[in-house]
């Protein structure tokens, strides 16, 4: 896709094609990140850039474990976190750490397509189930998935491409679910929670942590979005306080974090997001993007789930040939990503954060396809 965007904007102007393909916003870092940033270029410490411990610098994690304990009301300490290079390599060194050859993970349709790798880099196999018509997983489906090989269960909520967010009685379900299933089979089962886009939520909700409602979990997730740092590669897993076995766990997580080529997470980075842990993007600059593409495309014909968080819309495509309804999209301009990428043909994804501009420029395209494929 980058590369086919590439050589559109190369015919017919950058300014002319509407890129709504890939998930890098073009929103800047809060102030708060650019005055940290300058005092500690002006005054850094000494050995600012020397390694450190794996599991990162510990004032790091200790103000990781504070934010996380005010906001999921848990007492988290230092030694439930790690630091990473983003929520890629958080999952990653995760998957390394729990899983034997042949294990299963459990995943959703829509998925982020590149789980699929990640559990195959660590010997896994990729348990995939179609998340249905809303895309909330089906709690009896996962249920008759359970088995003698089921290691993980990856959530991503707000999911990418979906932007769906799942609700609190779901993650409880589920937490009972995945308790009774370990029980019944005498096998740890880790719920994996991907929480890259945690903060970017819409319409007043409130976000339902994993933590009260199951205890073998874990959480990955990045400042990639909520601080706009995507190129800078820096996230953290944090262990469930209560989760059995949790100082080998966390032991083997830093250990994996230093094989797997990580050694630890940027130095540079973790000192800025020490005192950024409070701080994110202004997320109504987000919501308001949604609600022009939402309005705009549901006028059109389009049939989409409105989505309560992360950047992205995923309508149904007017043909059951999602990837030649994109290609069709691209003679009008307009660059997005077929569903079936994401595990589900038939839909195709739109990332909306990028500028206005943009945004504006891409409706003529919309509703010329539209109008070709006789949307109502």
């Amino acid at each position: 896709m980058f590369e086919e965007g590439a050589e559109l904007k190369e015919k017919h102007g950058a300014g002319n094609v509407a890129d709504l393909s890939l998930g890098n916003p073009v929103t800047e870092p809060p102030a708060e990140f650019h005055r940290e940033l300058k005092r500690l270029v002006e005054n850094p410490p000494a050995g600012m850039h020397r390694y450190m411990a794996n599991a990162g610098y510990a004032e790091t994690r200790a103000a990781v474990a504070a934010q996380l304990s005010r906001e999921a009301g848990i007492s988290f300490t230092q030694d439930e976190v790690v630091m990473t290079c983003g929520a890629a390599g958080a999952l990653n060194v995760v998957l390394k750490t729990v899983l034997d050859p042949g294990d299963e993970v459990i995943i959703f349709a829509p998925y982020f397509p590149e789980y699929l790798s990640y559990i195959e880099n660590h010997g896994g196999v990729a348990r995939v189930l179609a998340a249905g018509e809303r895309f909330i997983p089906s709690l009896d489906t996962i249920a008759g998935a359970l088995g003698e090989k089921t290691r993980a269960v990856v959530i991503n909520s707000p999911n990418n491409p979906t932007g769906v967010v799942y609700r609190e009685d779901f993650i409880c379900e589920l937490g009972r679910l995945l308790h009774d299933g370990s029980a019944r089979l005498g096998r740890q089962i880790f719920l994996i929670s991907d929480e890259a886009y945690r903060r970017i939520i819409y319409d007043g909700l409130k976000y339902p942590y994993i933590w009260p409602h199951y205890e073998q979990s874990v959480v990955v997730t990045s400042h990639s979005k909520d601080l706009a740092l995507a190129g800078e590669r820096i996230g953290y897993i944090a262990v469930h306080p209560d989760c059995c076995q949790r100082e080998e766990l966390v032991a083997g997580l830093i250990h994996c974090n230093r094989v797997l080529g990580y050694v630890n997470a940027p130095a540079l980075m973790q000192h800025l997001v020490r005192q950024l842990q409070a701080v994110t993007v202004d997320i109504a600059d987000y919501q308001k993007k949604r609600d022009f593409m939402y309005q705009n495309l549901a006028g059109m014909g389009y049939s989409l789930v409105k989505p309560g968080g992360a950047f992205y819309l995923f309508p149904r495509s007017p043909l059951e040939d999602d990837v030649a309804f994109v290609r069709g999209l691209q003679q009008h301009l307009v660059l997005t990503v077929p569903g079936r990428g994401f595990g589900t043909p038939g839909y195709f994804r739109i990332a909306y954060c990028v500028d206005d501009k943009t945004l504006e420029c891409s409706l003529d395209g919309f509703r010329r396809a539209a109008r070709e494929f006789k949307l109502s």
